[in-house]
């Protein structure tokens, strides 16, 4: 017999990437137009969310952030697996969507991106022991020009040695977690900083993005076959995790 919970409870708690229970990481854009209309959809998803049982047993966390550019909102939902998500989606997301567009009308959602988590690196131990409340989250998307495994994971090997490897390690960082696209075309980086005018600092220091110049971070930025890398500032606005 299923145990969901009754009740989806907001929380000001950043989601753990390295939680072993998520098995598919599942993020999303919004666009939605204005700072304004950013915050009255984070707080429509909330009330949504609020009023209806927490939806399936798989999903561990949901989170929104709101983008710096004042348009977009990036969701990060926590699942167990991708056949849970797909149970949520036939039978209890239409009714959230719906009630979130009555209070918010002409919302764009973009796309969504399934992934699964695949290395997490920390300044200074492990990822997820660091206590520092991250203040800004950098999203660093990189899509490959074909499906193909084994260059997502060479290319995210090649950003660890180029991060052991750097000799001036740009302050400010908390942790990176990489995810690997299930379709093998994309990896998404996570990154946590404690501010975005450290991740700006990070940027306009001598090298090119946050890495010195050295020749472990150029083969990482001239990889064979990067179609695009995009990178977007958010601040967290939401989660909501079972009661």
């Amino acid at each position: 017999m299923s145990s969901v919970p009754c009740t989806a409870l907001r929380t000001d708690d950043h989601p753990d990437l390295t939680d072993p229970r998520v098995g598919s990481p599942l993020f999303s854009t919004w666009r939605v137009g204005t700072p304004e209309r950013q915050r009255a959809t984070v707080e429509a998803i909330a009330g949504t969310w609020q009023r209806r049982p927490w939806p399936a047993d798989g999903l561990i966390s949901y989170h929104v952030y709101t983008g710096e550019d004042g348009t977009t909102l990036l969701h990060h939902s926590q699942w167990a697996s991708e056949q849970e998500f797909e149970a949520f989606v036939r039978t209890r997301r239409q009714e959230r969507v719906d009630e979130i567009d009555v209070a918010v009308p002409g919302i764009e959602r973009v796309g969504l991106g399934r992934f699964r988590h695949h290395r997490s690196a920390a300044r200074g131990g492990p990822a997820g022991r660091d206590r520092r409340v991250p203040g800004c989250l950098v999203v660093v998307d990189v899509e490959f020009d074909g499906p193909d495994p084994e260059r997502q994971r060479a290319w995210v090997d090649a950003v660890f040695e180029a991060l052991e490897g750097d000799p001036a390690p740009r302050p400010g960082g908390i942790a990176a977690h990489f995810h690997l696209s299930t379709d093998g075309r994309r990896v998404l980086n996570y990154a946590e900083w404690e501010s975005a005018e450290a991740h700006r600092a990070a940027l306009a220091a001598p090298g090119d993005g946050v890495g010195s110049a050295t020749a472990r971070w150029k083969r990482v930025q001239t990889w064979p076959g990067v179609r695009s890398s995009t990178v977007g500032r958010y601040e967290h606005a939401l989660g909501l995790v079972p009661a």
